[in-house]
Formats: C-alpha cells, sequence, structure tokens
C-alpha cells in the first residue's frame, strides 16, 4: 500500500476527534496529495459528487499485536465485543473508513490541487490509502440495523466557555470546537468531576472538567 495523500486537520492527537465522520459537520480540514500524486487528471468528475469516502490509517494506534476483542467506547469501556463488531482503531490491519463531505476542490500554487473536507473525524497528518465517491444509491441501505450503535450519540453534555477564553479561538473555528466538546470527549467510563482534561485543537490546549453534564472549558492556552 501507498500513502497517496495526508489530511490536515485541527487535531493534533486522537483525543478529541470525533468517534465517527459527520458528527460535527462545522469541522474543516483539507487533504494535500503526496507529490507523486499531484495529477490533476486523478481528480476529473470529482466535484460531481458531493461525499467521499477516505481509507485511511489508524498510524497513532498500530500495535504489534491484536486482540480477538475489544471494548467500544460506546458501551462505556465496561463491555468487550469482537474486534469485528466495532470500528476500534486497535485491528489487526489498522485501516479505517470515513464518509466525508467534499467542500471545494482547490488549485493551490505549492501544493497542487487539494481537497476541502467538512466532517472528518481524523488527526493531523493521517495518511489516506485511497479515495472513492459516495454512492447514494449504493452506499446507503433503507433499514439496514446498526447493532450497538445503532443511532449517534448526539451531543451528550452542555457546553460552557466563559467569553474571555472563547475570543482565544479563531472565530472559524468556535462552532466546530463547540460541537466538537458536546460530545464529550471524554473516555465513557471516567466520571470524575475533578479530574481536567485536555486536547490540542487550531494550535491552541483546550482544558475542561465535566460535572452535572456540564462541561466547563478551564483554559486555552497557545501551544508552544
Amino acid at each position: 500500500m501507498r500513502v497517496i495523500a495526508r489530511v490536515h486537520s485541527d487535531f493534533s492527537s486522537k483525543f478529541g476527534v470525533p468517534r465517527q465522520s459527520g458528527l460535527v459537520e462545522e469541522l474543516e480540514s483539507t487533504l494535500v496529495f503526496e507529490p507523486e500524486f499531484r495529477n490533476e487528471d486523478a481528480l476529473r468528475g470529482l466535484e460531481g459528487f458531493s461525499h467521499l469516502w477516505l481509507v485511511w490509517v489508524f498510524h497513532q494506534a498500530a500495535r504489534g499485536e491484536w486482540s480477538p476483542t475489544v471494548r467500544p467506547p460506546r458501551l462505556g469501556g465496561n463491555a468487550r465485543l469482537g474486534v469485528f463488531a466495532t470500528r476500534s482503531p486497535f485491528r489487526p490491519n489498522p485501516i479505517a473508513l470515513s464518509a466525508v463531505r467534499l467542500a471545494g476542490v482547490e488549485r493551490t500554487a505549492g501544493q497542487g490541487t487539494v481537497l476541502r473536507l467538512r466532517g472528518a473525524d481524523l488527526v493531523d497528518g493521517t495518511p489516506v490509502l485511497d479515495i472513492k465517491p459516495y454512492l447514494p444509491y449504493a452506499d446507503c441501505v433503507p433499514g439496514a440495523l446498526g447493532g450497538f450503535a445503532a443511532a449517534p450519540a448526539g451531543e451528550t453534555v452542555e457546553v460552557a466557555i466563559p467569553p474571555d477564553l472563547l475570543e482565544r479561538v479563531p472565530p472559524d473555528r468556535r462552532e466546530a470546537l463547540r460541537g466538537v466538546l458536546a460530545q464529550d470527549p471524554r473516555p465513557r467510563y471516567q466520571e470524575d468531576p475533578d479530574r481536567v482534561y485536555g486536547f490540542g485543537f487550531a494550535g491552541l490546549e483546550v482544558r475542561f472538567s465535566v460535572s452535572g453534564g456540564v462541561l466547563a472549558v478551564r483554559e486555552i492556552l497557545e501551544k508552544p
């Protein structure tokens, strides 16, 4: 397998990234092709599609060994299911599949033609192996069963960000950050109201705690 592109997003690590694509539509990212694949002919006709499938690598979760069972966060991390019945990143082959919105195809001077994406659930620098157009008639199956994750978790907490802290976030990133926080990035099995969590977002370090169903942002710091 050859890496054809890498995604540039606001997430410096996997903590904080939405658990599925499309959950936070406001998230913006850019797909930049590797030099050998910067050929506009390879993208001919792509602008006719609203969504794409990305086949990519869990490069921050690769392990030498695999386990037949995992603990899905959706079940609170307390129940084990078969790895092939989940979307866990800890797999025999650490590959993933995400449906993302194609927001634009842009020709740049230094990086060739890049793809503007929305709703992607990828860490900055994620290697992409392939891109395929999303076909509604084939890829959307009415009446399909969703197992233990039949419906999205949705926004699970109320988000409280002091105005002076929110001003530290670029205006075009504020709604995306709210959407990410409303999903409650914590591991499902952690309920300590005094614990402070943190993750990198848009060049910032966002620190928060959760108590009584309210996620309170404590600090937003410039990353060194």
